[in-house]
């Protein structure tokens, strides 16, 4: 548990930063899940984590177009026939 200062501020504990491998300096940011909770993690981290989403967003859609053109030449094969 801590407790917030009337400048809103609060210590991190530190079994909190050694877990999340916070340093001295460090920015951190608090992102909101699809959960609805807020977590703590570093700006590092949440670089780490956009990349690879970008990463996953991009492999779907190589993937989807791949589909599409095998649909469309699935369907231009079924009208030849």
């Amino acid at each position: 548990m801590v407790s917030v200062t009337k400048k809103f501020q609060v210590t991190i504990p530190k079994n909190v930063r050694e877990d999340l491998k916070i340093q001295s300096g460090d920015k951190v940011v608090f992102v909101k899940n699809k959960e609805g909770n807020w977590v703590l993690m570093t700006v590092a981290e949440l670089t780490d984590r956009m990349i690879e989403s970008s990463s996953d967003i991009s492999k779907t859609q190589v993937e989807s177009k791949k589909g599409f053109k095998q649909g469309v030449a699935d369907n231009l094969q079924l009208l030849g026939d």
